[in-house]
């Protein structure tokens, strides 16, 4: 079996009580990035917290993944399963 090497991964915003979703081949870095403000896309809705994270074999099922969860099917499907986590960061 190969190397789990592509992360799609969700952030919250203590800022709009939002969330990011995105995908990475650098999980580290990627968060380095967007916790530091080097992120156009979160700079301005930080404090930024991690709050989810699945890795994949294959960036296309990774870049699949990411999509469906930007969709409202899938924005509604993260808010059911992370309930306890969105509960905790005071979301929901």
């Amino acid at each position: 079996m190969g190397k789990l090497q592509y992360c799609v991964y969700v952030l919250y915003s203590k800022t709009d009580g939002g969330l990011y979703i995105g995908s990475t081949s650098d999980l580290k870095q990627r968060l380095t990035d967007h916790f530091h403000g080097n992120a156009a896309a979160t700079a301005p809705r930080r404090p930024l917290h991690l709050i989810f994270c699945e890795y994949y074999l294959d960036k296309k099922d990774a870049l699949r993944r990411e999509m469906y969860l930007k969709t409202s099917t899938g924005r509604r499907a993260l808010r059911i399963m992370l309930t306890n986590s969105l509960l905790s960061a005071g979301v929901v």
